[in-house]
């Protein structure tokens, strides 16, 4: 879909052919030129900010409508007011209720965050003797502990389409995110949508696919339940603002919550012309309708309120006092790079204060979403430079923007940067000692001489790609370079990346997969130090101390051919960070073979404490006589040791569970496979939409307990 989003254009550039009969000029869309020193500027009063969004849709709409225009050569590009943003990017109390409470486990896993101290959001949280879970429209709360007798006891609705929850031990409290459809005006800034062809808007989600569900949903909503009670969660306050989740953290009782939210255009702007054989037939009346139609989708965007571009919100006390939550003016910033259409929202919510108080600070961006990372004192957004056409020599920028958490009800803005290239995921950034160090792959487009466009002119068509390693320092409120690595792996692009104190790890594949490692104890001074080429690459990296890198990955052959494939564990040797060694490695499955840690490292779960690596599994082999023979849904459990390798200790199985449920019951969010694990001293509990079924680590094939949820029936 990113490629397509990319390269689409350029494909439809031959559509239709178009008669001759204007050779006007038009002037061509202008690429912006990248800030090298990026910044937000705030909105002191509502007439700027409501100026600036339309006068940034307006631009965004002309440079669509100025692509739809025919070319000499014959044929015509046309957009959707959606171009891709960047080029290149690859894009702990008392634990139960009811009566006296048993004594927990001695150790257990939780989620698995980035950053120590730093809680991340996901579908299920515990605390070795509660484990919830999100799945479907509901929350499932469980007595876990001892793992014999655990029990689900008591369920919940959560309005809308449930995405992940934060939970804080302490303060006996979930905050849950769903999207819910507020039922909005105007249309979302969206690929696809065939209103943006000219065509009528998807009225149903039955089948759609896209643009459905939470993705439909044009309102986050936050709720906090009191689980002190598990048989009786509490709702103790509930929030509504305009957009979609992105991300949260939690430091203590502060909470931030990331949201993104489209430009909303006005129903009736269009983004192509109304088909008519006689604009298929002349270039002049294909001009002039698109001349029109550019003036016409100004009008409409100009004669748009400020509330119709950013609507309001509203918070729900306990007692179900509703308190209007009104858009701030002076809450708003704006790059002064371009970074595409959208609102990106910084949301704080302070569990320590007064419940009923409202106690929410909003701190928000007029630019399309990006990466979020953040450390205990700070939290990063990265934005891509939004190009609004390849050029021969284009590189890729990144934005970096930084906040201050100092104050638990308020995100702070502190400084931006930019950076050349893209990032991988949240792990290519990371803070150590005041410093962001931040592994980056550059795109660049070049032209190959042999090849032009159909009306004579070279067109970028070749695609250059490095890596390199750069860090920032915090000076005068701006992040400035401080240093950078050599540039790495020409042709190659990062696929994951790590950071562990003063080292840095980064590994990039196209057919091999290299692991370099990186000395950075001098921060002005970033430096390669070892590499080692392997087959196959890794897409998640986990410390072991200081001296070792449990990987997870794909295996593949060396023309990375899929009929190699296979999922890998690799364990490397980095106590010499010149010397790097793959020590021990594990293939799991073959070529359909799937994990949820392959892409999310909140399903990757290794327990210190006992030595023990879980990860979700999925795989069919097609040989057998029936669709189930062959199948698998299971949690495979390996004992990882540094001078050992991997052990494997065996599969707690779901396939039972998984098969109870008929095919037409599962849906784009709710599937009953395998997809996360918790560990507490000798028993394993393996999670999915389904259901929860724990077993001792000993004897994963005997299950001493499941539980099992209700399907979705919307």
């Amino acid at each position: 879909m990113r490629q397509w989003k990319r390269y689409g254009w350029v494909g439809l550039a031959a559509v239709a052919a178009v008669g001759c009969g204007d050779e006007r000029e038009y002037p061509k869309v202008e690429n912006e030129p990248v800030q090298q020193q990026a910044r937000l500027e705030s909105f002191e009063e509502c007439a700027p900010l409501e100026q600036y969004i339309e006068d940034t849709a307006t631009r965004r709409m002309r440079a669509s409508l100025e692509q739809a225009r025919p070319r000499s050569g014959g044929g015509w590009i046309f957009g959707d007011g959606s171009m891709p943003p960047t080029v290149g990017m690859p894009t702990e109390g008392d634990a139960n209720s009811g009566g006296d409470a048993p004594r927990g486990p001695n150790d257990h896993t939780g989620t698995n965050n980035q950053v120590a101290g730093v809680h991340e959001a996901d579908f299920v949280q515990n605390d070795g003797t509660r484990i919830f879970v999100l799945s479907g429209p509901r929350l499932y709360l469980h007595r876990s502990w001892p793992a014999e007798q655990l029990t689900l006891a008591s369920s919940m609705e959560i309005a809308g389409w449930p995405r992940e929850m934060l939970y804080d031990k302490e303060r006996q409290r979930l905050v849950i995110t769903s999207q819910v459809d507020g039922d909005r005006p105007g249309r979302p800034t969206v690929w696809g949508d065939s209103w943006m062809m000219g065509g009528a808007p998807i009225a149903d989600c039955a089948g759609a696919g896209f643009r459905c569900g939470y993705m439909g949903g044009d309102t986050l909503k936050v709720t906090v339940v009191d689980v002190s009670d598990l048989s009786s969660p509490q709702v103790k306050q509930q929030v509504f603002l305009p957009g979609s989740y992105l991300s949260a953290r939690r430091v203590d009782g502060a909470v931030r919550l990331v949201l993104s939210d489209d430009f909303r255009w006005p129903s009736d702007v269009r983004f192509y012309p109304e088909y008519s054989p006689s604009l298929n037939r002349s270039q002049k009346k294909m001009n002039e309708a698109i001349d029109a139609l550019i003036a016409r989708n100004e009008q409409l965007i100009r004669a748009q309120t400020l509330a119709d571009w950013v609507a309001p919100g509203k918070h729900v006390a306990e007692d179900g006092t509703v308190t209007p939550l009104p858009v701030s003016c002076g809450d708003f910033y704006r790059s002064n790079a371009p970074t595409g259409l959208g609102f990106v929202t910084v949301l704080s919510l302070d569990l320590d204060a007064a419940e009923g108080a409202a106690p929410l600070g909003r701190t928000s961006i007029v630019s399309a979403p990006g990466t979020v990372y953040a450390s205990p004192d700070a939290l990063y957004l990265a934005a891509s430079h939004w190009w609004w056409w390849p050029e021969a020599n284009q590189s890729d920028h990144t934005y970096l923007h930084k906040f201050d958490l100092s104050e638990p009800s308020r995100a702070k803005y502190a400084g931006s940067g930019t950076l050349e290239g893209s990032l991988v995921n949240q792990f290519a950034m990371d803070e150590h000692e005041g410093v962001l160090r931040v592994a980056t792959t550059v795109s660049t487009w070049r032209v190959d001489p042999t090849n032009s466009g159909n009306d004579g002119v070279s067109v970028p068509n070749t695609m250059e790609t490095h890596s390199r390693v750069v860090t920032f320092s915090a000076t005068g409120g701006n992040l400035q370079e401080l240093g950078r690595s050599e540039d790495l792996a020409p042709g190659e692009r990062i696929f994951s990346a790590r950071f562990v104190g003063k080292k840095g790890y980064v590994v990039t594949f196209r057919q091999t997969d290299p692991l370099f490692t990186f000395d950075l104890s001098d921060a002005a001074h970033p430096r390669k130090v070892g590499e080692l080429k392997i087959p196959g690459f890794s897409t998640y990296i986990h410390p072991l101390g200081d001296t070792h890198l449990l990987t997870f990955g794909e295996d593949r052959a060396e023309d990375g051919s899929w009929t190699s494939r296979a999922l890998k564990l690799s364990l490397f040797d980095v106590s010499d960070l010149a010397r790097p060694k793959e020590a021990f490695t594990h293939r799991m499955g073959g070529m359909n073979s799937y994990s949820d840690a392959q892409g999310d490292h909140k399903a990757f779960n290794f327990f210190p404490a006992k030595g023990l690596l879980a990860l979700p599994f999925t795989d069919w082999d097609y040989s057998g006589y029936d669709y189930w023979t062959g199948f698998k849904s299971e949690l495979r459990v390996f004992r990882v040791d540094t001078a050992t390798g991997f052990t494997p200790v065996g599969a707690l199985s779901m396939k039972d569970v998984y098969q109870s449920f008929n095919e037409p019951q599962w849906n784009w969010y709710w599937s009953p496979s395998v997809r996360r694990s918790v560990m507490a001293d000798d028993y394993v509990y393996a999670i999915t939409d389904a259901g929860i079924r724990v077993s001792k680590a000993d004897s994963l094939q005997t299950p001493v307990a499941t539980t099992r949820f209700q399907p979705p029936v919307r």
